[in-house]
């Protein structure tokens, strides 16, 4: 009799931690791309209310489809901030973009790898974005060919580039960010799906008249590797960013600690009074618990682009 509880307390708690770890997955693939759509949301706003302010004193350029108007060139860029508006009509893609590509900036929406010019600009400007959580922005990047387009809406105007090219590289091989006399685009994420191996490549060449650059070209490339502590590639550390965000370990602690006691209280309040409306009573608490506890383990997980 003892051994068959011991067996059923070990198969039970199995079942437990599957369970667990189902709802994880599940979290990642489609809980995160609830934040992404709140920060979508108030990056849209961040940016038409700047783009408000600049188109008032435009300056004429030409372009593909005739006369344009560009903006003077903008103040550098915080880290965080909307940037851009990219569109991809063949993939079904329209996200605001952030300056930076941090763990913290993923999140939010593609990100402008920093040290990297600006759409529209002369120079190679690079975006990277998730391939699979957070929104999976960049999920089918994989479909473009040469000949499709991709838009940038900046605060300087509109840009259109036509895709030329596809690759796949190791995240080593910085040299896909090294800066171009002509103006074009490289887009990057995760290669292949649902891993970190490798990056999928995808360039564009600018179909407008380029804008000169706002800043000096860099002197060193980008890494292509978000799991770098300095993404522009100036200061690369050996196996930077490979435990996530430790900031978050207590949090996480904590928060899984709380998720445990509200599942420990509903089942034996359940088990004492025998009302399975109890249930009903504690999982609410105990879910809410449970995604502000995930979100704290994803923030201990390597950058996944």
């Amino acid at each position: 009799m003892r051994v068959a509880r011991v067996v059923g307390g070990i198969g039970r708690t199995l079942i437990g931690v599957g369970l667990l770890l189902l709802l994880f997955v599940a979290y990642q693939l489609w809980g995160t791309s609830i934040q992404e759509a709140r920060a979508q949301d108030r990056l849209g706003n961040e940016f038409e209310a700047a783009l408000a302010t600049t188109t008032t004193t435009s300056e004429p350029r030409s372009g593909p489809s005739g006369p344009t108007t560009t903006a003077p060139a903008p103040p550098p860029p915080i880290e965080g901030d909307p940037i851009a508006q990219i569109r991809i009509p063949k993939i079904g893609v329209t996200r605001y973009v952030v300056e930076g590509v941090g763990v913290a900036d993923l999140k939010k929406a593609p990100g402008h790898y920093p040290m990297t010019p600006l759409p529209g600009q002369v120079g190679n400007v690079a975006i990277a974005g998730h391939r699979t959580t957070y929104g999976q922005p960049f999920y089918r990047l994989n479909e473009l060919e040469p000949g499709d387009e991709i838009e940038l809406q900046t605060l300087q105007g509109s840009f259109t580039y036509v895709v030329d090219g596809k690759q796949v590289v190791q995240p080593s091989q910085t040299e896909v960010l090294d800066q171009t006399e002509d103006a074009r685009l490289t887009l990057t994420t995760c290669e292949p799906r649902y891993s970190a191996r490798r990056r999928l490549i995808v360039t564009a060449v600018l179909r407008d008249d380029p804008l000169p650059a706002s800043a000096p070209a860099p002197t060193n490339a980008p890494s292509t590797d978000p799991d770098d502590d300095d993404p522009t590639g100036q200061v690369v550390l050996e196996g930077a960013g490979l435990s996530g965000d430790p900031t978050a370990r207590w949090p996480t602690f904590w928060w899984g600690l709380a998720t445990a006691l509200a599942a420990l209280v509903t089942y034996v309040a359940r088990k004492r009074w025998r009302r399975r409306w109890l249930y009903a009573i504690g999982a609410p608490f105990f879910f809410v618990l449970l995604f502000v506890f995930f979100e704290n383990v994803s923030r201990l997980l390597p950058a996944n682009i």
